[in-house]
Formats: structure tokens, C-alpha cells, sequence
């Protein structure tokens, strides 16, 4: 279920995908909450300098391994602005974290692709749910994907320039 709290983290989330969009990056942005709800770190899509792999769910899942206890990482959560792919939704299972929130879905992604024209993702799209075994998952968010899938056309609109 999501809480008034979890839409406001979700919030904060869309801007810090806007931030990465306004520096060149896919529109992805992250953030990790500690069991009391402290922010304890945040990040946004950084694969403008070539790097595919740096996606924010998985600096928050390296920055988790090398801050938090086990036990912290397993009552965390973790709110996203897109669900995780394969790839950050495995590191957030190797390192333990807890419930994942995210605005909008994998599948949704896809079929804006779609719609656009685009090119799909060479790496299969799988649900989270597909990926880590016992992870309490919610989204997507229908009144919060739509500002999500407004950055993702920008992004699109931008690179048919």
C-alpha cells in the first residue's frame, strides 16, 4: 500500500530524474530511506559520460553495502522514480535491502518505447518480482508515472532533434 509519506519520497524521486535528464541522462532518479524515514542517500541516472551501468538503484545499493548493517539494509526502503531493471534489481537483492516503491513500471517504459518508435532495451525486461525472491514491492503509481513518462517523451523529443 502507499502512504501519503511513500508519494512524497516518490516526489523527490521525479525531481532527481529531472536533474538527470537536465545533465544529459536517461530520466532515473533514486533515493534510500532509513527505517525511521531519514534520507540516507540519493542519486540519478548518470550514463551520459558512456557507462550504461550507472544507474541510481545500484549506487544506492553500493553506497547501502558500504554504510549500512545487514540488518539496517533490510528494513530500508528504496523509492525510484522506474523500476529497477535485472541488473539494480540483483544488486539490491545481493545487498539485503528491504521494500522497493517505484512511480512507474519496466512495462510501462516498454510500451512508451513502443509508442514512440524506439529501440527496446538489448537486456530483457523483467519485473522485479522476477529478479529477488521475499522483497515487499510496490508501484507503480498511476498519478506519479504520468510526470515520469512526460520526462521520458522529453527525452525522446530531444534526441529525435
Amino acid at each position: 500500500m502507499i502512504t501519503h509519506q511513500d508519494l512524497r519520497y516518490l516526489e523527490r524521486c521525479i525531481e532527481l530524474a529531472e536533474e538527470a535528464l537536465n545533465g544529459g541522462n536517461a530520466p532515473f532518479g533514486s533515493i534510500l530511506v532509513s527505517e525511521d524515514g531519514r534520507v540516507l542517500a540519493e542519486d540519478y541516472n548518470r550514463i551520459a559520460g558512456g557507462d550504461d551501468t550507472q544507474h541510481p538503484e545500484f549506487a544506492l545499493a553500493r553506497w547501502a553495502a558500504a554504510h549500512m548493517t545487514p540488518e539496517e539494509r533490510a528494513r530500508a526502503t528504496v523509492y525510484t522514480s522506474g523500476e529497477h531493471c535485472a541488473m539494480c534489481a540483483a544488486a539490491h537483492g545481493w545487498v539485503g535491502l528491504g521494500r522497493i516503491v517505484y512511480a512507474s513500471s519496466s512495462a510501462q517504459l516498454e510500451q512508451w518505447l513502443a509508442e514512440w518508435n524506439d529501440e527496446p532495451s538489448r537486456v530483457h525486461t523483467l519485473s522485479i518480482e522476477q529478479v529477488i525472491r521475499d522483497t515487499p514491492v510496490d508501484g507503480p503509481v498511476p498519478e506519479l508515472a504520468e510526470k515520469v513518462y512526460l520526462l521520458h517523451r522529453q527525452m525522446h523529443n530531444q534526441q529525435k532533434q
